[in-house]
């Protein structure tokens, strides 16, 4: 047995939320309903989500000796996250990103700090972690590594790879990643040569240029998928959405556990849609992730059709 099912490696951040009733328009203002504070970042939040599913799961990151550093590296031991291979850098500050979001829909604007924190090795350490390990999941700020997994996929490890926008090394991912999930938008990117096409086209197109299957998610639309060259559909349930900020996030960590604990495609994609809608109920992208019983209920009641 692994002694994680899944390896987290990415990016943390603390996450100033600020509600407002209505984003003003540039050079306008509008009143402050309240604010927040939570952890933040892709990694951090999936690697919180992972274990609120009752997942056993570490993270491997970076933050600054601050104290927005340890009010982050405490929240991730609130949810019983393993922070045993996170590295506290000295006279390092940790990213801030200040969130606005909107009380009537949950939609958010952020606006944020580019990580100064130096870029994660792939250590003797961590890579004898990794290489008895069953999954891990990469999100945005590590595409940077996708030389060094390569050179231990033959451990048997499975990578799941959060797909934000076109970086450096993104080619290198694209061949590396057993599964590859970007948001709807990428798949627009000048870069991935795709054109102006019909959906369907597009994700065929991207499908010929990566090595693992192919899920694209789609928000409150829910996400896409490629099974056996056909396109299907899982879209979201109904929930009242009050804050979106990790729903993105939460789907990837929820699917990495899924395929963790050997479920199908189809079925880590349907527990995904579910686990990421339900996430948006409450302020903070953690708050509102649901129990794996949770989330198993409510996936089995969405459907997966195919696409015409």
């Amino acid at each position: 047995m692994h002694p994680f099912d899944v390896l987290v490696i990415g990016r943390s951040c603390l996450d100033i939320i600020s509600v407002v009733e209505r984003f003003p328009d540039e050079n306008q203002k509008a009143p402050l309903l309240f604010r927040l504070q939570e952890g933040g970042g892709q990694g951090g939040t999936a690697a919180c989500c992972i274990s609120r599913l009752g997942g056993r799961v570490a993270y491997i990151g970076r933050l600054g000796d601050d104290k927005e550093g340890h009010y982050c590296l405490q929240r991730l031991k609130d949810f019983a996250v393993d922070t045993e291979h996170v590295e506290i850098i000295k006279e390092a500050r940790t990213p801030v990103a200040y969130i606005f979001v909107t009380r009537s829909t949950g939609a958010r604007t952020i606006v944020y700090e580019s990580s100064k924190l130096p870029p994660i090795e792939c250590t003797a350490r961590m890579k004898n972690l990794l290489a008895s390990s069953g999954v891990l999941l990469l999100d945005p700020e590590t595409t940077y590594l996708a030389e060094e997994i390569h050179r231990l996929k033959d451990s048997g490890i499975r990578v799941v790879y959060d797909c934000e926008r076109w970086r450096d090394g993104l080619s290198d991912m694209m061949a590396v990643a057993d599964y590859f999930i970007p948001c709807l938008d990428f798949l627009d990117s000048a870069e991935t040569g795709i054109g102006d096409r019909p959906l369907p086209e597009k994700m065929k197109g991207l499908k010929q240029k990566i090595q693992g299957e192919l899920i694209v998610t789609s928000g409150q639309k829910g996400a896409y998928f490629i099974e056996a060259d056909r396109i299907y559909h899982v879209a979201a349930p109904s929930v009242k959405a009050i804050d979106t900020i990790g729903a993105g996030d939460n789907f990837h960590a929820t699917f990495a556990l899924a395929i963790a604990r050997g479920m199908s495609l189809r079925q880590s994609v349907k527990l995904s849609v579910a686990s990421a809608s339900m996430s948006c109920r409450e302020y903070g992208g953690r708050n509102g992730i649901p129990t794996w019983k949770e989330a198993t209920a409510t996936a089995s009641h969405l459907a997966v059709e195919i696409m015409k």
